[in-house]
């Protein structure tokens, strides 16, 4: 999903952020009200984060506001104020959902898939491009260009994960979690082997390189 995520707080909203890109999905960050509100009707965003306490202009009136002039993006309230009367102003002003911090990363990531059920205006990615590469998600195939690249399967996990997270660093942590399934380092060089197979074959017979090392921070693939 395209997650427009409005809050102050810089080190809560770089939580946020590192959670839901995890999950693989696109975040924007702004953190007062009013860049907030502007961003939220200029982009088209599957969800909103808002953090209810926002200076500039509040979280309430944001999205407030925001529905009044017909905005329909799912709207998820973020804050320390969790009573009842609370939530039910959160609602009132046009929130779908209500989260008390602090919060747990999978509560947060439940919340957000929940939403983007409800909303139902995702369309299912099939085809994943990054320049000239492109991978079919259905018939699990990989090109760049006209040429047919053929990939384990384990090299196409790791490879749909990049392309999802196209342009961003993606960390050794991530490539563990997501493509392997461990939620530790095995303190192995399983990751460098494969980057190495994997770049090798959307890479090596191309004149440019797609699959960059970022030192001392991961992986990123780019055009």
């Amino acid at each position: 999903m395209n997650i427009l995520v409005i809050e102050d707080d810089q080190e809560m909203a770089g939580f946020v952020e590192r959670v839901l890109r995890e999950e693989g999905h696109s975040v924007s960050v702004v953190h007062d009200g009013d860049s907030g509100l502007s961003m939220a009707r200029s982009m088209d965003a599957d969800l909103m984060i808002v953090d209810r306490m926002l200076p500039r202009k509040n979280g309430l009136d944001l999205v407030r506001e925001y529905r009044e002039s017909g905005g329909a993006s799912p709207a998820l309230f973020l804050s320390a104020l969790g009573d009842v009367d609370h939530r039910v102003e959160g609602l009132k002003a046009g929130g779908d959902d209500y989260l008390t911090k602090p919060f747990a990363p999978s509560e947060l990531v439940a919340r957000v898939e929940a939403l983007g059920r409800r909303g139902g205006s995702e369309t299912p990615i099939t085809v994943l491009k990054v320049g000239d590469l492109e991978m079919n998600l259905l018939a699990r195939t990989v090109k760049r260009g006209a040429e047919s690249i053929d990939l384990q399967p384990r090299e196409f996990r790791l490879l749909e994960f990049l392309m999802r997270n196209a342009g961003q660093v993606v960390t050794r942590t991530m490539l563990l979690e997501k493509v392997w399934d461990y939620h530790f380092d095995p303190q192995t060089n399983v990751i460098d082997v494969h980057i190495s197979r994997l770049r090798g074959k959307i890479d090596k017979e191309f004149d440019r390189p797609l699959l960059h090392t970022v030192r001392g921070a991961g992986y990123r693939l780019q055009a």
